[in-house]
């Protein structure tokens, strides 16, 4: 059932809002550049983009009156994320906004005018995004999906629903510097209590396959799949090796759960691109993103899939349906 609904997009176009009223004839078109981190044929793209020009239209922008929007999607690779970042910024737009840590790197390393607000991207300050989350300068701001402590949540809940687990296996792209802190904090956590982890590299369908059968070989393991570009790339192929080695597994993103994954828990990231089209209105309107302090989440999503927990045996708690935002049954 669900508690909470997702908002629904189609990717490029927004609705005209009664707000669109307050826009003038001859109003000028302001340009907004948007880098996305995942592919635009995601089945998270169209509600991403629906939460970003909802969040516009509710604030009188509405697109073909008096805004337009550029879209490119890199899919986590860096090469892919300089190139099209180098596009947008060919446009003249007024604003970008960019995914990831590789889009927001790829823009602020080109332009030191335009302004940037960036989404999904943790320790913007240890990456030498921003000088500090409350005071950023310069000319990006934006909006982090959770700070390091929140690897050791998703170990929680994954000893939560299977306590009989003793080895995890953890999804990662190694090339992120967030990705190893992410890694780092699981791999302390779990050492702590007697876990073994295992990284998993998220870089190559082959090594993926391989790295999860070898895993698997063994008993008693679980997984968790930390938030990266590269695992929307595959994600089809590690849902299905998960499914295949009967793996409990915990992910951060709610699409994995819908699609037959055990559980999720992350950032309601409609809402992140929602509230940044918020900061976009502000800087549009003259606000300088230095002067913006840096959000965090303040909307977090735990869904629970009962039809796959079954399948797998295990007996979810009370405790945790009573917490949860949704379950797919």
């Amino acid at each position: 059932m669900r508690r909470r609904d997702f908002i629904k997009g189609i990717v490029g176009t927004a609705t005209a809002w009664p707000l669109a009223a307050r826009a003038q004839q001859g109003e000028r078109i302001r340009r907004i550049g948007v880098l996305m981190q995942i592919g635009a044929d995601d089945p998270e793209a169209p509600v991403l983009v629906g939460a970003f020009s909802q969040g516009l239209a509710e604030s009188g922008w509405i697109i073909g009156r008096n805004a337009r929007i550029d879209y490119r999607w890199h899919q986590g690779n860096a090469e892919a994320a300089r190139a099209y970042a180098a596009e947008l910024l060919a446009l003249t737009p007024d604003i970008i906004l960019a995914s990831g840590i590789k889009g927001a790197i790829a823009v602020k390393q080109l332009t030191r005018t335009v302004p940037i607000v960036f989404v999904n991207m943790a320790d913007p300050v240890g990456n030498g995004i921003v000088d500090s989350l409350a005071r950023p300068g310069g000319n990006v701001t934006g909006f982090m999906p959770f700070d390091f402590s929140f690897g050791g949540k998703l170990l929680d809940l994954l000893k939560e629903i299977a306590p009989h687990v003793s080895r995890v296996a953890v999804f990662r792209d190694e090339t992120n510097p967030v990705g190893i802190a992410n890694f780092g904090v699981i791999q302390a956590m779990g050492t702590s209590v007697g876990l073994q982890v295992t990284p998993v590299s998220v870089r190559d369908s082959d090594e993926i396959a391989s790295a999860v059968e070898a895993f698997a070989n063994s008993p008693n393991g679980g997984a968790i799949v930390t938030g990266t570009a590269l695992y929307t790339v595959h994600r089809d192929l590690i849902l299905k090796l998960i499914a295949r080695y009967k793996l409990p597994t915990v992910y951060n993103d709610r699409i994995s759960v819908a699609n037959g994954g055990l559980m999720s828990y992350g950032p309601d990231r409609a809402d992140m691109y929602r509230r940044a089209a918020g900061y976009v209105d502000r800087i549009l309107k003259g606000e300088k993103p230095g002067d913006l302090p840096v959000q965090v989440p303040t909307k977090y999503e735990l869904v629970v899939n009962l039809k796959t927990a079954k399948a797998l045996g295990l007996t979810v708690p009370q405790s945790l349906l009573a917490r949860a935002d949704e379950v797919i049954e």
